[in-house]
């Protein structure tokens, strides 16, 4: 009898040579086994595997298809350019016009010998007094001000996601998240030996109940959560649901790790950790609100765990370089970052007006059954695809058309059930580039596969 991988090695190899072609259903998995005499959990495994490599995706309730792209290298996670496609809205960062001209000016001082001698010395875990005070000052929001004794630095905030889940999760152990979330959690959870479990959301972000129960099934040993413009839907939790999820840290003893790194849009949105102080642990950075090749994460984590977060921002090489510290104490100091944050946010604002006229009222008059979810404040939109589209078969026409979008396989927690969903970052295309990108964007998808030549 075949091996299961020695299948799955054939199902690849008309894969890599073009007979089975992006976005392509596979029949279900019984027809599968029948065709190729194999029990159904052969088949099964088979699937598995193809899933494990990366090669196809299964569509909840739609079925396995074919991926649209190779998986995108570990360690990428839509920060690095993907694609040749001349339109990418797949990478997804913000930059205000001047905004080298902001910055360059107050780097100046840095620059003198004396100065910077001491500015290329090694970062500590915590910083100095100055860089904890203008982080408190830079994440201070109304109804929260952190204490800049709890502050911890590190490269960027991915690291900082890193480090706190590395502090407080042992290899083995489960981390609750949302059904879809963050890409490089994924990998940071592969690379810790943690297992990632999917909670079920609605939409004010992940339920309370869904917690309660995968607890109780196994334990949980922290949360990982984006409550705050949640990449990639748009949903801000409301208020009285996280005062029910901070309350339910507390009386399950469950640590938090809370990503607000696109908070900085949303400022009225409190943290979670006003609900629950003690467990915790606030992510941010500068990337969005500044830029990503001069990055700070910074790590707000409760009073009682300082040095534990610290050890594991340390033994993982996460520290922060203080060349880039002593820029972002300077940059808060002036008020850049601030004029950056304000300039960002009608940035924000023109671009959701953009998708609003150039896809979303095209859709509205020509196709029924789609879905846009976003929010006015936000950089990207999540769009739900109506039938006969799949979000491989999607993606693929679209990169076709010279235009690169992420299909919702890169945020679904479980391989086997990805939404039929696409994200579309709004940042980084000038918006002349990105009205005429959601213009054909909204043709495709009107037209419908069969137009696209796409499976």
């Amino acid at each position: 009898m075949a091996d299961f991988r020695s299948i799955a090695d054939r199902i690849a190899d008309d894969i890599a040579a073009g007979r089975l072609r992006p976005g392509q259903r596979l029949p279900p998995q019984r027809w599968f086994a029948r065709r190729h005499r194999v029990a159904p959990s052969t088949a099964g495994r088979v699937y598995g595997e193809l899933v494990r490599r990366g090669l196809v995706v299964g569509e909840v309730g739609r079925g396995t298809f074919v991926r649209a792209a190779p998986p995108a290298a570990q360690g990428r996670a839509l920060v690095e350019t993907a694609t040749a496609a001349p339109v990418n809205l797949e990478l997804n960062y913000p930059s205000a016009p001047g905004q080298s001209e902001l910055l360059a000016p107050v780097l100046a001082p840095l620059l003198r010998p004396d100065v910077l001698t001491e500015a290329l010395l090694p970062g500590a875990a915590d910083g100095t007094p100055a860089a904890r005070e203008a982080a408190a000052q830079l994440l201070a929001v109304p109804g929260w001000r952190p204490e800049p004794d709890r502050f911890l630095f590190t490269g960027n905030a991915r690291q900082a996601i890193a480090a706190a889940l590395a502090s407080l999760v042992r290899p083995g152990g489960r981390v609750g998240v949302e059904e879809l979330t963050y890409p490089l959690v994924k990998e940071i959870a592969a690379r810790l030996g943690v297992v990632l479990v999917p909670l079920a959301g609605d939409a004010e972000g992940v339920r309370p109940d869904a917690i309660a129960d995968a607890h109780r099934a196994a334990p949980l040993s922290a949360l990982y959560l984006q409550p705050t413009l949640h990449n990639p839907t748009s949903a801000t939790t409301s208020e009285g649901r996280r005062r029910e999820l901070g309350l339910l840290a507390v009386g399950l003893g469950l640590p938090v790790v809370e990503d607000r790194i696109w908070s900085f849009l949303h400022p009225d949105a409190v943290p979670l950790a006003v609900h629950a102080p003690g467990l915790v642990h606030v992510v941010d950075g500068l990337s969005k609100r500044v830029a990503p090749g001069l990055a700070v994460g910074f790590l707000v984590v409760p009073e009682h765990r300082t040095r534990e977060v610290a050890a594991a921002v340390r033994s993982g090489g996460w520290s922060a370089g203080r060349f880039a510290v002593e820029a972002a104490v300077r940059w808060t100091q002036e008020g850049v970052v601030r004029r950056l944050v304000e300039q960002k946010r009608a940035d924000a604002a023109r671009r959701q007006a953009i998708l609003a006229e150039h896809l979303v009222g095209h859709l509205a008059e020509h196709l029924d059954g789609f879905t846009v979810r976003t929010d006015p404040r936000a950089y990207y939109a999540w769009w739900e695809l109506p039938a006969p589209w799949r979000a491989e078969a999607f993606t693929a026409a679209a990169v076709a058309h010279g235009i690169a979008v992420t299909p919702g396989a890169a945020f679904a927690v479980d391989p086997q059930r990805t939404p039929a969903a696409v994200r579309l970052g709004l940042a980084s295309a000038p918006e002349g580039e990105l009205a005429r990108a959601l213009r054909v964007l909204a043709g495709v998808a009107v037209r419908g596969p069969a137009a696209s030549g796409v499976g």
